[in-house]
């Protein structure tokens, strides 16, 4: 099982010490975290995407290409890329070029955000936010699979023989999540497709999150990728972790009061009693994620939110120090234990790479020719058919 860190970017206020950081200060701050993330021994680090203040990550992987340098194991990602206001094209693009610098280290998680005025920042209406993200991943996903691609939608310009480069790593897609908090369509297109399914439930009852992943699970064997069990789950969560657990409560309160999300609402105690928060001790912490098994059976990745509500960066680099070195090890021997021998194993280049080609040949396209006119023609690869 993955374990792993999430960050939306947010730029908030301390209400402790009343500092607000520069985007500068966050975007160093980042950087370190993604760091000190591999350094206590998690798995996976992924960056949000938004396009206004108070928010730092509008190019994710220009950011995720540094973090990929400065590390060796760590797998980084995304916890949105919109898929509904990007353009396909330049998805493909991106993210193939992420996966060639961090060596295969990358997937992604799409997404249609919760920004409203996004949408008509990039000529996007939200009315046809579903029929966007359903569209524009129907092409993203072609365009990774197919050498030449001609294609014609509603919402961009058609396609006549064209070529995304870079190829994929190995001509192996980047395996893609499908983010999603509500909307039953979301699953059910990471079903038809044999994705991902990650079930961001930081805000809502665990009912709510039962009912989607379940749907997600039958139709994923609805459409032949596997049982049920083997269906691809990831999980969000949010903890702040102290050695006792009356530190901790005392220590969050104020971020929790002041968090532009769910600030001046619900109780703290209340709140994380109806949703994943966990604010405690490390074993607190551990008993509350292991519920989450229990409530949406074995799943392959668990990311955490730590960084967010004005949090000081010492404080978010002790509460790594924390979730890697006390509530991850003994979380990856419980769930190991506990998981059903059908379960998939988490997703992985290397173990996609073996599943494609086993012993074989890797599939790694060299270009022909340049024309003169700077392209190839109708046939752009030595091996194409």
């Amino acid at each position: 099982m993955q374990f792993g860190i999430f960050s939306v970017s947010d730029i908030t206020r301390d209400p402790v010490s009343g500092e607000t950081p520069s985007e500068a200060e966050r975007i160093d701050a980042i950087v370190q975290i993604a760091e000190k993330a591999e350094e206590v021994g998690l798995d996976v680090f992924a960056i949000g995407e938004h396009h206004n203040p108070p928010f730092f990550s509008s190019a994710p992987t220009t950011l995720l290409s540094h973090i990929a340098a400065k590390t060796e194991k760590l797998i980084v990602s995304t916890a949105t890329t919109l898929i509904t206001t990007n353009d396909p094209v330049r998805i493909a693009e991106e993210y193939a070029m992420l996966q060639h610098l961090s060596k295969g280290r990358m997937d992604l998680m799409l997404g249609r955000g919760n920004t409203a005025p996004v949408y008509p920042w990039f000529g996007a209406d939200i009315r046809q936010s579903l029929p966007l993200a359903l569209e524009n991943y129907n092409l993203l996903h072609r365009l990774w699979r197919e050498d030449v691609v001609d294609w014609e939608g509603k919402f961009r310009t058609p396609l006549q023989g064209f070529t995304s480069t870079p190829r994929p790593l190995d001509d192996l897609p980047p395996f893609v999540w499908h983010g999603s908090i509500r909307t039953p369509e979301i699953a059910e297109q990471a079903a038809f497709y044999g994705d991902g399914f990650f079930a961001n439930n930081i805000f809502w009852p665990k009912e709510h999150y039962m009912r989607l992943i379940k749907f997600y699970r039958q139709r994923y064997a609805h459409y032949g990728h596997g049982t049920e069990k083997q269906a691809i789950v990831g999980l969000g969560g949010q903890a702040y972790i102290a050695k006792r657990s009356q530190d901790a409560l005392k220590e969050f309160r104020p971020y929790f009061n002041e968090a532009p999300v769910y600030g001046h609402g619900p109780r703290m105690e209340d709140f994380m009693e109806q949703t994943p928060l966990s604010v405690g001790s490390p074993q607190e912490v551990i008993d509350k994620t292991l519920t989450f098994r229990e409530h949406f059976g074995d799943y392959q990745r668990q990311m955490f939110l730590m960084d967010h509500a004005g949090l000081p960066l010492k404080m978010v680099l002790n509460q790594l120090d924390l979730l890697g070195e006390e509530v991850v090890p003994v979380l990856r021997k419980e769930m190991e234990a506990r998981q059903d021998p059908e379960t998939a194993k988490p997703p992985t280049h290397a173990g996609r790479v073996k599943d494609k080609y086993g012993d074989g040949p890797v599939r790694r396209p060299k270009p022909n020719a340049n024309r003169g006119d700077n392209v190839t023609g109708g046939s752009p690869y030595q091996d194409s058919q």
